[in-house]
C-alpha cells in the first residue's frame, strides 16, 4: 500500500523549498555584487594604466594588441565609438575609423585591376603607403589593426567581408554574394600562387568541367578573374590579381 503525504507535510516541504530557494537567490547576489566589485576596480585600474601608456598604446602595434585584450577581459571596447570615454582618453576609436576610411579608400581605387578581391596582406601594404604619403608613418599598424577596423565598419552595413582562408585572409568588397564555389576556387588559387586552370580545378575540387565553365564565367563578369591565353602547360590559366 503507497503511503500518502498529508497536505501539513506537502506544505511544509514547499516551506523548506522556498527558503532555500531564498538562501540560494541571496547569495547568488552577494556573489555577483562582489564580482561587478572587482571588475569596477579593475577597470579603475586600467583607465590608470591607460592614461599612463597612451602613446605607446597608439603607436606600438604590439602593446595595442595587448591592451585590447585586457579590455575584452571586463567588458570594455575602447574602439565601440568615436565619442566614448575610452576613445576620448586614447583616441584609438579615430584611430581605427581613420584606418577604416583608408581601407575603404584602397579597396575602391584597386578594384577596377582585382575586383574587389585583395588579400589583408596586400591591403595592410597599400593603407600603410597611403599612411606615409599622409605623413602619418610613427603610428605602427599591423594585420590585426586592418582586421579591427573593417570589423567596426560592419555597423554599416555589408560594404567589406573578410574571407579566412588557410594561409590567409582575404577582403572582398565586391557588392556580389560569393558562394562556396566562388570562395572554394578563391581558396585554390590563393594556396596556388593566385591562378587556376581547368584540370586543376577539375582535379583539386572534383568538380565537372560544366560546373568550372561556369563558376570561372561569373568571376570573370565580375572582373575577379584574368585570363591568360599563353600559359605553359597549353591550357588558359585564371589568374586573382588580388591574390598574387
Amino acid at each position: 500500500m503507497h503511503r500518502r503525504y498529508g497536505l501539513g507535510a506537502i506544505q511544509k516541504r514547499q516551506q523548506k523549498e522556498a527558503l532555500f530557494k531564498e538562501k540560494s537567490d541571496e547569495i547568488a547576489k552577494e556573489q555577483l555584487q562582489k564580482l561587478k566589485e572587482q571588475m569596477d576596480v579593475f577597470r579603475n585600474h586600467l583607465q590608470v594604466f591607460a592614461a599612463k601608456h597612451k602613446k605607446a598604446i597608439r603607436k606600438n602595434a604590439e602593446f595595442r594588441r595587448q591592451f585590447q585584450e585586457m579590455c575584452a577581459t571586463v567588458g570594455v571596447d575602447p574602439l565601440q565609438s568615436s565619442n566614448t570615454f575610452w576613445s576620448k582618453l586614447l583616441g584609438v576609436g579615430d584611430f581605427y575609423y581613420e584606418i577604416a576610411i583608408q581601407v575603404i579608400e584602397v579597396c575602391m581605387a584597386s578594384s577596377h585591376i582585382n575586383g574587389g578581391i585583395i588579400t589583408v596582406d596586400e591591403l595592410l601594404t597599400k593603407v600603410k603607403a597611403s599612411r606615409n604619403a599622409a605623413k602619418l608613418k610613427n603610428d605602427e599598424i599591423t594585420v590585426d589593426d586592418i582586421l579591427r577596423a573593417i570589423n567596426k565598419l560592419s555597423v554599416l552595413g555589408n560594404g567589406l567581408k573578410v574571407l579566412k582562408f588557410e594561409k590567409t585572409y582575404v577582403v572582398q568588397s565586391v557588392p556580389k554574394e560569393l558562394s562556396m564555389d566562388h570562395n572554394a576556387i578563391l581558396q585554390l588559387a590563393q594556396s596556388n600562387g593566385g591562378y587556376v586552370y581547368k584540370d586543376l580545378i577539375v582535379s583539386k575540387l572534383n568538380w565537372s568541367e560544366h560546373r568550372v565553365v561556369k563558376i570561372i564565367n561569373d568571376l570573370i563578369m565580375e572582373g575577379i578573374v584574368w585570363i591568360d591565353k599563353q600559359s605553359e602547360n597549353g591550357q588558359e590559366w585564371y589568374w586573382f590579381p588580388g591574390l598574387s
